[in-house]
């Protein structure tokens, strides 16, 4: 039996890991209805991270903690035996801010800290802490605050949330903190090496995505310097210039300086998790994805470290996303076979968010075709239940505009826009790589990937056509 293992992140502002999987295997399954494939959520650290645990067995903990500016928000950690997944993101992150308004410097990571200290209370002794996503530049003092420390000004009094806070404080109290960690060990998901103060550190390059302007950075890293001179005091150790200590706005810092944490890059981290070694080893294809595929893919996200971790174990791996920015060259010695993008069969942007996951069938469809045994089970859909156009051997309208063959699609960054950069694994034919032909589906004569890609596209449409189903489909979205 042939096996499928599909271990993609979500699309983000579009479907979530789970969605792209299901998708993907609707797809699989129209042409291999045999095939053994299963759905792995997985994330590389920052939102998303939790969910990829719930999937994998992990049971889900509410907590009710303090969002970035203070409000409550209801969030949830993950737990398995005495491991506990904590996404800051979901509680101290970008997009807990009430309406979307940054807070520079006001922002705080307390509400990590709770749910830390929640997860830590009803017994975990191994907390998993991804990072990713965070609103604010605390330093994570407001983290090491919920879990027991005292952020005292010269007057004793406790200081305010947020990074600017830090300019008033005097001394650290971190003996309730070394209690409550007693026998507790702590891994943090961090893909950056950014140490915590100057040039490159959390407030500098970071700072300005969370809305702090040139003086707001400077004030950020003066007050994350005096932080730091006064954890070294406390603890004994100076550890702002380590690598990944200007993580998440400083958090990272706080791990490895006061709460003896290891950083380790974050898609390793939910590979283990999820058990993916064990997942693959008898997988005879994976299939794994975001939204958009770039050199950042190449630099720790999650479908780089799959595409590595599956290469270990000799399985061939190919890429689903919204828009494809990479070579085939730098595809290949990442260890991609294929990359197929949404905007290969639809370069409007709106339709990508909007019928992500029927395209999506499409491409899962053009996957089996391409990288799978034939099913001998298989049977090919009756000409009565394919759209009239190839029943009669005439092309159907098309998928690829002229937009796509001419490189004219708008740059835009959201997961799904169109780019002609790499049309992925050949899926045009050579008229409409030179623009010369029409955009449809090609008649006799045709490549066989661009057979491939109409069967894709036919398969899909006379599944939803005989099931009547809401959308209708000729070739186009409507």
């Amino acid at each position: 039996m042939t096996r499928v293992l599909i271990a993609s992140d979500k699309f983000k502002g579009s479907l979530t890991a789970a969605q792209v999987g299901a998708a993907v295997r609707a797809g699989i399954h129209r042409l291999r209805p045999g095939a053994e494939v299963s759905v792995v959520p997985i994330a590389d650290g920052g939102d998303g991270t939790v969910a990829a645990a719930l999937a994998a067995g992990f049971e889900a903990v509410l907590v009710t903690a303090s969002g970035p500016t203070g409000e409550p928000v209801c969030t949830a950690y993950a737990r398995r035996d005495d491991i506990a997944v904590v996404e800051l993101a979901d509680v101290s992150g970008l997009v807990r801010l009430p309406g979307g308004k940054f807070a520079p410097t006001t922002a705080t990571s307390r509400g990590a800290g709770e749910v830390i200290a929640a997860a830590i209370d009803a017994g975990c002794r191994r907390v998993v802490l991804g990072i990713g996503g965070s609103a604010g530049t605390d330093g994570g003092a407001g983290l090491l605050a919920a879990l027991g420390a005292r952020l005292l000004d010269a007057d004793g009094a406790e200081i305010g949330d947020g990074g600017a806070a830090l300019a008033g404080l005097h001394t650290i109290d971190l003996a309730s903190v070394r209690e409550r960690l007693v026998g507790v060990e702590i891994t943090v998901a961090c893909d950056v090496d950014n140490p915590l103060t100057g040039p490159r550190g959390a407030a500098a390059v970071y700072g300005p995505q969370k809305g702090a302007d040139g003086n707001q950075v400077a004030e950020l890293d003066s007050a994350l310097t005096l932080w730091a001179d006064r954890v070294a005091v406390a603890t004994g150790n100076d550890l702002r210039y380590r690598a990944g200590a200007g993580a998440a706005g400083g958090v990272g810092f706080v791990a490895v300086a006061v709460l003896g944490a290891r950083l380790r890059p974050g898609i390793e981290l939910v590979l283990e998790l999820v058990g993916f070694a064990e997942r693959v080893a008898d997988a005879d294809l994976v299939v794994t994805g975001e939204g958009m595929l770039d050199e950042q893919t190449l630099y720790g996200k999650a479908p780089a470290g799959v595409a590595t971790a599956a290469g270990f174990a000799g399985v061939p791996v190919v890429a689903v996303c919204g828009r494809n920015r990479l070579p085939a060259e730098r595809l290949h010695d990442a260890g991609f076979s294929a990359a197929y993008a949404l905007a290969d069969i639809e370069p409007d942007i709106a339709r990508c968010f909007a019928e992500g996951e029927l395209l999506l069938e499409r491409l899962g469809v053009q996957i089996a075709a391409e990288h799978l045994p034939p099913d001998p089970t298989a049977e090919r859909p009756s000409a009565e239940h394919l759209p009239p156009d190839l029943s009669t051997g005439r092309p159907s309208v098309g998928h690829q505009s002229p937009e796509v063959a001419t490189d004219q699609v708008s740059p835009d960054h959201a997961a799904g826009a169109a780019t002609a950069e790499w049309p992925s694994a050949g899926h045009l034919s050579s008229e409409s790589a030179t623009g010369q032909g029409a955009a449809g589906h090609a008649a006799q004569g045709a490549s066989p990937e661009r057979r491939v890609a109409d069967l894709a596209d036919d398969i899909v449409a006379a599944t939803y056509r005989v099931s009547g189903g809401a959308r209708t489909f000729d070739g186009r979205f409507r």
